[in-house]
């Protein structure tokens, strides 16, 4: 810091304030750093990752970081607005190397006791963009795999997965134990090919919450992605890095699996498109599932032309099954979220009714909302730890404790508890469809916008429950569901589902794009 030049003269105090607030900054000191801040809900703090609007917010977010990248400061440019206002902005060296900027707008004001100090009310920061974000990508080319030169997607780029095959990669599901296993495939999931052939190239492989057994979108090993649209919030999963990929504008298609909710609801957070196929539409050949009764492939897209197209050259029969009937609504499931969704759920339905388009919306009665959930959980724990479950006890400590507690769940279900929730699986499944028919379900995506990354494990639980009794419908039915950026809750996104009949996966598209 010492060999930091200063540009200009500035106002009386305020470089010595600047110094105290790079010194907190480095130090980690969020009190002093609260402090330095301007009150009240209209403090800026924006990056390459969004802008953060309100001192709590703020607050929130350096809270949650875990302290900021060492740097040093170069040139020091400062401008004297007048009116007590003046505008700093530094040359940053950060440690990692290159150059960045920090932009600050200063506001000089008097406090109870007379003193006059100045208090940040705006900042921007800039670095040097990293050649990977580890949170991320597991590992990107320019492209990685190059598509046909031909097809309707030439131009169009991919982020897969880290559970599909991609030859000559190892899969990593997200655990760095289990790749430092895992051999070299040979050949392209099937899922990967149809894109590839279609003229789409892969960008690269992106992160997945530990085998894919989450819907939060956090990864002990390899970090948290940000949210592209919620700077601060968890970006949802497990499909969390090729949504994050998508939201950010690096790739245009996100290829996931969905089998509790592992695309609806990174789409729901980051305010994407995203497509669960209905069950067995899409081969699942050269993928790691996790529980092959409810494991799906599908997409993640920032706009639904996209999305139907990728859905186009990956469906083969299935999912082109005619238009859909009607729609429903189940109150059951829309009084599991938040106030703040119900109320834009509610919102919603009532704009597209003004427009007529749900006219022949009905309410239903699905079964029991706790029976469905614990038939899913059930199955679901079961078939992990089968799919599973011999690696991990040959591999203790080689996942975090949130994720190996669910397995090891799993491995407490005998044969006959199994057993018993496969047939209540099919009557409920019948039950579904009795009641619903060839209409499409409505419903919200999540059952709350994305959570603080600040937020406790208890809140992410809650959330997580929450959700899944929304999410586990579609697995159950078997049906494609459909998250569209419809809803907002206080400037954040929330996914409007739409889960239609069987094989109705294009025309869901469809409908979802007359929707929105």
């Amino acid at each position: 810091m010492t060999d930091s030049v200063v540009k200009d003269s500035a106002p009386e105090g305020l470089l010595e304030t600047f110094w105290s607030y790079e010194r907190a900054l480095m130090a980690d000191d969020l009190e002093a750093l609260d402090r330095l801040f301007a009150p009240g809900d209209d403090s800026l703090r924006g990056d390459a990752s969004g802008l953060i609007v309100g001192h709590e917010a703020i607050s929130a977010f350096r809270h949650g970081r875990g302290g900021a990248p060492a740097r040093t400061i170069g040139d020091i440019h400062v401008r004297d607005l007048g009116n007590d206002r003046a505008l700093i902005v530094a040359v940053t060296l950060p440690a990692s190397g290159g150059r960045g900027q920090q932009t600050q707008l200063w506001h000089r004001v008097t406090t109870n006791d007379g003193d006059a100090v100045w208090l940040i009310e705006s900042a921007h920061l800039s670095v040097p963009a990293p050649a990977i974000v580890a949170s991320i990508w597991r590992i990107v080319g320019s492209p990685l795999v190059t598509g046909a030169p031909d097809g309707p997607l030439v131009g169009e780029t991919v982020a897969v997965k880290d559970l599909f095959d991609v030859a000559g990669f190892a899969v990593g599901a997200g655990v760095p134990a289990y790749l430092a296993e895992s051999p070299r495939t040979v050949a392209h999931a099937s899922a990967v090919t149809a894109l590839l052939a279609a003229g789409a190239a892969v960008q690269g492989i992106a992160q997945t919450d530990e085998f894919a057994y989450s819907i939060a979108g956090k990864n002990s090993h390899y970090g948290t992605p940000p949210n592209a649209a919620v700077p601060g919030a968890i970006p949802g999963g497990s499909s969390s890095g090729p949504a994050t990929a998508v939201a950010s504008g690096q790739v245009s298609i996100g290829l996931g699996t969905d089998t509790g909710g592992s695309i609806r609801v990174p789409a729901s957070y980051q305010g994407l498109w995203g497509l669960r196929t209905t069950h067995g539409a899409v081969a699942r050949d050269g993928l790691l599932g996790l529980a092959p009764t409810f494991d799906t492939v599908g997409w993640m897209t920032r706009d639904a032309q996209t999305l139907r197209a990728a859905a186009s050259a990956s469906l083969a029969s299935a999912g082109r099954g005619a238009a859909v009937a009607g729609f429903a609504v189940a109150p059951a499931l829309v009084a599991l979220a938040t106030p703040g969704v119900q109320d834009a759920f509610a919102a919603a339905l009532a704009q597209l009714a003004e427009a007529g388009l749900t006219d022949d919306l009905i309410e239903v009665t699905l079964p029991d909302i706790e029976d469905l959930h614990e038939i899913f959980r059930t199955l679901q724990s079961a078939e992990a730890w089968a799919t599973h479950g011999d690696w991990i006890a040959a591999h203790p400590g080689g996942l975090s404790d949130e994720v190996a507690a669910r397995f090891a769940f799993g491995a407490t279900v005998d044969s006959e508890t199994e057993t018993f929730a496969r047939l209540a699986l099919e009557l409920a499944r019948e039950r579904i469809a009795s009641v619903v028919g060839d209409r499409v379900l409505l419903l919200p995506s999540a059952s709350s916008i994305a959570p603080s990354t600040t937020a406790d494990a208890e809140t992410i639980e809650q959330v997580r429950q929450s959700t899944l009794r929304l999410t586990c419908v579609a697995g159950i039915a078997g049906r494609p569901a459909l998250s569209v950026p419809k809803l907002t809750v206080n400037g954040a996104p929330v996914g409007l589902c739409l889960v239609g009949p069987p094989n109705t996966d294009l025309a869901l598209i469809a409908l979802g794009e007359s929707l929105a």
